[in-house]
């Protein structure tokens, strides 16, 4: 599944964006991580939550921005179907 991040039509990355793909059900898989600022995450939550989109957990925002292939972190990263 990780692999499928670094594929630029198969992925959006950054809070906005994964909000509105979940919101409009667009979205297959959310990548959320554990360092990233708690009303962000407590908002991504509940958005998965409402639309039933499993989430994974990343450990550092650093680490999510490399599986992405993007320069700089990122807090949430989500699929597409």
């Amino acid at each position: 599944m990780e692999e499928q991040l670094r594929v630029l039509q198969k992925r959006v990355v950054g809070t906005k964006q994964v909000l509105r793909v979940v919101r409009d059900g667009k979205a297959a898989h959310v990548f959320l991580c554990a360092d990233a600022d708690e009303f962000i995450y407590r908002q991504v939550e509940a958005a998965c939550e409402a639309a039933r989109v499993p989430i994974t957990k990343v450990e550092t925002m650093e680490k999510l921005g490399k599986m992405c292939l993007v320069g700089v972190k990122t807090a949430t990263a989500a699929l597409l179907k």
